[in-house]
């Protein structure tokens, strides 16, 4: 096969990437949850994306460590958040969301991809808060119950969009 079709055949699995994203964003803004037969898929994609571009754009080892790394940290902040909070803090769904996004974007871009979505879901928490001080005329943070995802998923997508599909098609 030509490298041409390589590069086609890359982009499709980025174009699914999204849409899964896309369907994840919704089901987790609707459900608080995000289902394992669109996060799983979601992994696979990057893997065959990254074979497919001859690991031009991320090494193996790279996609091992930011699998790693976006399991593992957001794994962590579940764990230490459900021992303060007496509560599960985070769904094991954001955790494995992670780690897939570590296979596309590695350790480095995952960090920016969390940094961007931790900051949506803040501002997401923000302005559920507003929502509800209009119909009960209280303004709290406290114990807000938002899903995570939705803010992680803008993040994951901007920083797809800037690392891999920028280069792809330039």
């Amino acid at each position: 096969m030509t490298t041409a079709i390589f590069i086609i055949l890359a982009f499709f699995l980025l174009l699914i990437a999204f849409i899964l994203l896309t369907i994840l964003y919704v089901v987790d803004l609707k459900t608080m949850y995000l289902p394992d037969k669109y996060v799983f898929p979601y992994a696979v994609c990057g893997i065959g994306f990254h074979t497919l571009t001859a690991f031009q754009m991320l090494s193996p080892t790279g996609m091992i460590a930011g699998g790693l790394l976006g399991f593992g940290l957001l794994f962590m902040v579940r764990y230490f958040g459900t021992l303060y909070y007496k509560q599960e803090a985070m769904g094991l769904g954001d955790v494995k969301l992670y780690g897939a996004a570590g296979l596309w974007l590695g350790p480095l871009m995952l960090a920016y991809a969390l940094s961007i979505g931790a900051f949506c879901v803040v501002l997401h928490g923000i302005l559920v808060a507003i929502a509800n001080k209009k119909k009960n005329g209280k303004f709290t943070l406290k114990r807000l119950k938002i899903p995570a995802g939705p803010g992680f998923i803008v993040g994951i997508m901007l920083i797809m969009g800037y690392a891999l599909l920028i280069p792809l098609i330039a």
